[in-house]
């Protein structure tokens, strides 16, 4: 990480000193399909989930905001819309702060700069492990890689494994890995017969990382 806890807290300290403070119940709308961002949010505590529609109607996962993210970091940075829906996942607290106010603290605070690209490197890296993901041959293998992928940002260490302690429904699976949700369904019930995952509720537990390692090699 580039930045120190010094810039991180200033970075923060914007939001909650000129942001309006926001709760969302689970399943809100932040951001609706078609809307222009009403300002840049930071993710106190939460989840988000960032998804589009595609031209079958059905929803295609882009990716999963947790605390201490920034979103969306593209139209803040850009102006540009790409008409991507944000929707918590649970309870969540955001700062809403404006996004001329947001682009003149960058402009300038030349310390807010290391906040900012840590949080872009992230994403970079989180899109580009989902393009390597897509270069396995067979869905199992991208469902292998997704799931360990989600394990190592959501992983929660419990008594029965590694929690991905985030729901995923199989149709977000599918999306991620471009199965049908079938596929990702059916992949994941001989995973579990395996006993390498268990199933509960939209929520994965590893059991074996290490077997699940071993189909990707």
């Amino acid at each position: 990480m580039l930045a120190s806890k010094e810039q991180m807290a200033e970075f923060v300290g914007l939001f909650k000193t000129l942001g309006i403070k926001q709760i969302y119940r689970k399943g809100d709308q932040i951001i609706r399909p078609g809307d222009i961002p009403r300002g840049v949010y930071y993710i106190e505590k939460g989840l988000v989930k960032a998804y589009d529609i595609t031209r079958y109607n059905e929803e295609n996962l882009l990716i999963i905001r947790k605390g201490e993210e920034v979103f969306p970091l593209i139209w803040a940075m850009t102006g540009q819309e790409r008409h991507v829906i944000y929707e918590t996942l649970e309870e969540t607290i955001v700062y809403r702060l404006d996004r001329k106010v947001f682009l003149k603290f960058i402009e300038s605070s030349p310390e807010a700069m290391a906040p900012l690209l840590d949080m872009t490197i992230e994403m970079y890296r989180l899109h580009s492990e989902r393009i390597i993901n897509l270069e396995y041959r067979t869905a199992r293998e991208r469902i292998v890689s997704f799931l360990l992928t989600m394990s190592q940002r959501f992983g929660k260490k419990t008594a029965e494994g590694l929690l991905i302690n985030v729901p995923l429904r199989h149709q977000d699976i599918a999306s991620s890995v471009n199965a049908t949700r079938e596929t990702a369904s059916r992949e994941m019930a001989a995973l579990a017969r395996k006993g390498l995952i268990v199933n509960k509720q939209y929520q994965t537990i590893i059991k074996d990382a290490e077997s699940l390692k071993k189909i990707l090699d």
